[in-house]
């Protein structure tokens, strides 16, 4: 097993309070209630780093994780959740997108998808935005504990149908249960190798 060492960093709502741009980092977001912390702490190998809800919108700022000493996890507000005030919504939504067009040492982003369930416009609206923006990006389906086979195997085959609409080259996809410690190594393994890539010197003067 892939051993991580975590601490928590802290918890921002501004993108100028967030750590210094020194090392790697990547991103975890989908929509509310997908699974995001579970499958946090499963990669922190820690159960109750990153704190479980079962109440959606719980998640207002960028919560940061140390890991190995030398790369970040970083759990962002989940989208898509109606149920709270709208100031409050659009203070989440300009937050995230600031931070994904700003963030220069973000590495990528794991975009996260209840396998549960057909593809949802929200999903690949989302999806084709960080496309569109040129941001570097994953998909995770979650909670594959709950499903059978043929029907993640369904799922999965219509959200690439949907995508194949406008790409022409599908991102990497995971597949994970929190229950079954599924791709967890696969995802953990992906970072590491993908790390050798980072180059602080390549990072603004002004955001050191």
């Amino acid at each position: 097993m892939l051993k991580t060492e975590a601490v928590f960093v802290g918890s921002y709502t501004e993108l100028s309070k967030c750590p210094k741009p020194l090392m790697p980092e990547y991103a975890f977001i989908g929509r509310s209630n997908v699974g995001k912390s579970s499958l946090i702490n499963l990669l922190l190998n820690h159960k109750g780093m990153a704190k479980i809800s079962s109440r959606p919108g719980k998640t207002q700022t960028l919560n940061y994780f140390l890991v190995n000493k030398t790369w970040h996890i970083v759990d962002l507000p989940g989208i898509g959740y109606a149920k709270i005030n709208k100031k409050v919504k659009e203070k989440w939504v300009e937050m995230i997108y600031r931070y994904l067009g700003k963030r220069e040492c973000l590495m990528s982003v794991f975009y996260l998808i209840d396998s549960r369930l057909e593809p949802q416009k929200i999903d690949l609206e989302f999806i084709n935005f960080l496309g569109d923006s040129q941001i570097p990006f994953n998909i995770v389906f979650t909670k594959a504990d709950k499903i059978s086979g043929s029907m993640l195997q369904h799922n999965v085959a219509l959200l690439k149908r949907a995508l194949k609409e406008n790409w022409d080259e599908l991102p990497l996809m995971f597949y994970t249960s929190c229950l079954e410690r599924k791709g967890r190594e696969e995802i953990i393994e992906w970072i590491v190798n993908t790390n050798q890539y980072f180059d602080a010197s390549k990072i603004s003067i002004n955001n050191i």
